[in-house]
């Protein structure tokens, strides 16, 4: 059964990935669906992403069948911590109006496990270490399109050394123009270059 939901996340098929989540609730710990068929079923859209198998459309359409099949599975899972690998804060940087390749990591983490508080595009220094503040998140993300909005993210890491948050949160850039070299510059804590890559990068700063 868990094959088939990872088949039909693949597929992006929303209908038939809800109909197996309510046949294996019948058979199955609540739990178990979300990790072994869901979460497993979207770390392999992940890797085929990174090879070439799926291109964007097809992620799309595979993190909302898993955000409908989740919606299934929630109340099943009681009051216990719905997502178990973290908070993620994202959000495209001050002067930047861009949120394709934002909204791809968001759904990528959530698709993930991750919980993710997107606070959307040009997101100043302040509304950043304010989020941070706020919702004690384990990673902040940021993403920047342009060339002239790329400082911001150095901003954004200097505001919280000021502000005493930097040791609480890993910070994980990501944006066309960004790079490796740029994220150590800045010192940043991880860059993904795409959106699977991104989803690799928080799970390798979690386990740290």
């Amino acid at each position: 059964m868990y094959e088939q939901m990872h088949r039909a996340l693949f597929d992006g098929d929303r209908e038939a990935l809800e109909e197996l989540v309510r046949r294996a609730l019948h058979a199955r710990e609540p739990r178990q669906v979300l990790e072994e068929g869901l979460l497993r079923g979207m770390a392999r859209v992940g890797q085929a992403f990174k090879e070439g198998e799926l291109f964007i459309p097809d992620v799309i359409l595979a993190a909302n069948a898993m955000k409908a099949a989740f919606a299934l599975l929630r109340p099943a899972l009681g009051d216990r911590p719905t997502y178990h690998r973290g908070r993620v804060v994202i959000g495209t940087v001050r002067g930047d109006l861009h949120d394709i390749g934002k909204n791809l990591v968001s759904m990528m983490l959530e698709g993930g496990g991750f919980e993710v508080v997107d606070l959307g595009v040009d997101v100043e220094a302040d509304r950043f270490v304010a989020a941070v503040r706020e919702q004690a998140p384990d990673i902040l993300g940021m993403s920047a399109l342009l060339t002239t909005t790329m400082p911001e993210m150095a901003r954004v890491i200097d505001r919280l050394e000021k502000e005493g948050l930097r040791s609480h949160v890993a910070v994980m850039i990501g944006g066309a123009p960004v790079s490796e070299a740029f994220a150590r510059e800045i010192g940043a804590d991880a860059f993904g270059a795409n959106a699977a890559e991104a989803v690799d990068k928080a799970l390798a700063l979690i386990g740290n």
